[in-house]
């Protein structure tokens, strides 16, 4: 996924808008801001919890399929602070060191990148846990997710990695010790980067949603997709699709971004914020609700955590 709309770039428009085109525009930024920093410490807050339900009872570390989504849960929680930081920034400081910059884009980018991947694997291992439960137990070890899991970042790193090396062989060494907007395409601006991130993109659209499909039409053809488990684990699919999808949205980010200026010219930075928001926000919103709230096990541990809590206070 990418991180030019996970580097906040409706706060560069909003910046540039004039305080005479709307005397709105000096409450917009503390309210944007407001409403971004409460989201994240919502969402961090709750994927805290989850972290700790997930470390302190083994059931959770020796299951994969609960380390999949802890490794999830564990990138959202990078991705969204990140954004958040360069969103808060990006109103106060406005430009910063390209140094610091890129190394804010890379980390952003791993863990954007690494969600589709992951969601990928988790559909894989509800397919295998539906269509062949008696080989779930060779085929999905915890030791094997780990590597599915290191084997996730290796792609991520692929990905993202050539960005800094044509940069590093491109530019100027003054280049990195100038200021600039934190994006992307400012970090990153050598054309052939923009070439190659678009093939990643189209790589990356076309893997994941034949994951995607592909599982969900096996359980959904499955002989036991009668069983109360067959349906739940399409119902769990379908939610990791309505992730990838939001996720994805980012790729179609130019057009998006075309069509807002095309339908709301006089709120075309609202409209940005509010693609901000759904686009980066929701998705790792939606985590915690598949197996912090849908899954039995892990809401039975985590009601017990937060009673004991309660009682404790």
């Amino acid at each position: 996924m990418s991180c030019h709309s996970v580097v906040s770039r409706p706060v560069l428009d909003a910046v540039k808008t004039k305080p005479s085109q709307d005397e709105r525009v000096v409450h917009q930024p503390l309210t944007k801001n407001v409403i971004v920093v409460v989201l994240s410490i919502s969402i961090n807050y709750i994927n805290a919890g989850l972290i700790h339900t997930f470390c302190k009872h083994q059931i959770f570390y020796t299951n994969p399929r609960y380390v999949l989504f802890f490794h999830l849960v564990v990138n959202d929680m990078i991705q969204v602070t990140l954004t958040v930081i360069l969103f808060i920034v990006s109103y106060t400081v406005y430009k910063f060191s390209v140094s610091i910059c890129c190394t804010f884009i890379l980390i952003a980018l791993f863990a954007t990148e690494n969600t589709p991947l992951n969601l990928a694997c988790m559909a894989v291992e509800c397919y295998i846990a539906i269509c062949f439960p008696l080989r779930h137990v060779q085929v999905c070890t915890v030791r094997r997710t780990w590597m599915m899991i290191g084997l996730i970042w290796a792609t991520s790193m692929l990905s993202v990695l050539p960005d800094l090396f044509i940069t590093l062989a491109t530019e100027p060494l003054d280049f990195f010790h100038s200021r600039v907007f934190c994006l992307r395409e400012t970090a990153f601006r050598n054309p052939h980067i923009l070439k190659k991130r678009d093939i990643t993109y189209i790589m990356y659209l076309v893997m994941v949603w034949l994951v995607i499909f592909y599982t969900y039409f096996r359980i959904l053809f499955t002989a036991t997709s009668a069983s109360k488990d067959a349906k739940k684990a399409r119902n769990t699919i379908v939610l990791h699709g309505f992730q990838v999808l939001l996720c994805m949205t980012t790729y179609a980010e130019p057009l998006l971004k075309n069509a807002l200026l095309l339908w709301f010219p006089k709120n075309y930075t609202d409209s940005l914020f509010a693609m901000y928001v759904i686009i980066q926000m929701l998705p790792r919103s939606i985590s915690p609700i598949i197996y912090g709230v849908r899954d039995k096990t892990f809401r039975g541990y985590l009601k017990r955590y937060i009673l004991c809590k309660v009682s404790t206070s």
